[in-house]
């Protein structure tokens, strides 16, 4: 590729995580967000406040321009395996926020997908980057640190349909095929080694959402490392996802950018990455791909097993 930015446009960045994108392209040198795509008038204003020069409204007109060389897709859940075949169809390189599919099946389509592209296709499995699971990530790959356990708690207090910006949703958000994604695939990812068991069961049904507000996974390795993962809509109090890491030789917790040991001694994480934005550094994996004509880290592939593992799991709860 020349040496020109890869030309961005971010579909959906009007919500709370196309905003994060936005934020963090603007520090990447090599990256330059020539649309903007939206579903309201609001978009104008956005792209005039980000400084950037076209706003449209829908994925089809971004993908009709000849400019755009990759699309982000920071859209609802229910349409991001089949905006990522389009994206991918039309040429462009994607990268889609976390999950990339709402079922198993559509999972395996964005993978065919993908695999016959030619292009860069990305999952926005944001926890690989983290700075604080990044620096768990290293000491396991350095030989220095072996995971026995993993013990995650994913809490939010979200019994209305409303996005992470406290504003209502037109769709309904997932426990097991959005969060409980994040953990499963950073479980394997962590402890190095492929999921060979999992097991979930949840709570009642919300009668007006109609999801479980309510779910517990336990996972084992195939290198017998275990982890429980909790998950639930229905906490009031401290929310976000908070994850404990029981090693060989020592414990670490990791919230969010945040590390501390298990005597919550703090950890400095600054000069892990050349930034603590997580989203900005999966940005900048995304853009490093393209640039260089490799695979990503997160890549559609990679994150495929915890999608496998996630369509198993519903089976169970489904019986």
């Amino acid at each position: 590729m020349s040496n020109n930015p890869v030309r961005i446009a971010v579909v959906g960045a009007g919500g709370a995580f196309g905003m994060k994108h936005l934020e963090g392209l603007k520090n990447i040198d090599d990256a330059q967000v020539v649309a903007v795509s939206g579903t309201s008038d609001k978009t104008d204003e956005l792209a005039a406040k980000t400084g950037v020069e076209r706003a449209v409204q829908g994925l089809e007109a971004v993908l009709e321009m000849d400019d755009v060389d990759a699309v982000i897709l920071a859209t609802p859940t229910p349409v991001h395996a089949e905006q990522t075949i389009q994206v991918l169809r039309a040429g462009k390189h994607v990268q889609v926020e976390i999950p990339i599919a709402d079922s198993l099946q559509d999972a395996r389509a964005v993978l065919e997908a993908s695999q016959s592209s030619g292009k860069v296709a990305m999952a926005g499995h944001t926890r690989r980057f983290n700075p604080s699971h990044q620096w768990i990530h290293n000491k396991v790959t350095a030989g220095e640190f072996n995971i026995q356990q993993m013990d995650v708690q994913t809490y939010f207090f979200r019994r209305k349909n409303i996005n992470a910006k406290g504003e209502p949703r037109t769709w309904t958000d997932h426990l097991l095929w959005h969060h409980a994604a994040h953990t499963v695939d950073l479980f394997a990812y962590q402890a190095n080694s492929p999921i060979v068991e999992a097991n979930a069961i949840q709570g009642p049904i919300h009668p007006e959402l109609g999801i479980a507000m309510d779910m517990s996974i336990q996972l084992r390795a195939a290198n017998d490392a275990i982890c429980t993962l909790s998950l639930s809509f229905n906490n009031d109090g401290p929310l976000g996802t908070f994850f404990r890491y029981i090693g060989d030789n020592g414990t670490y917790i990791a919230r969010y950018d945040d590390l501390v040991n298990g005597k919550e001694e703090p950890i400095d994480v600054s000069q892990v990455d050349v930034s603590m934005n997580g989203i900005e550094l999966q940005d900048r994996e995304f853009v490093a791909a393209i640039r260089e004509g490799r695979e990503p880290n997160a890549s559609i592939a990679q994150v495929m097993p915890c999608y496998e593992v996630l369509g198993k799991l519903e089976e169970q709860l489904n019986r």
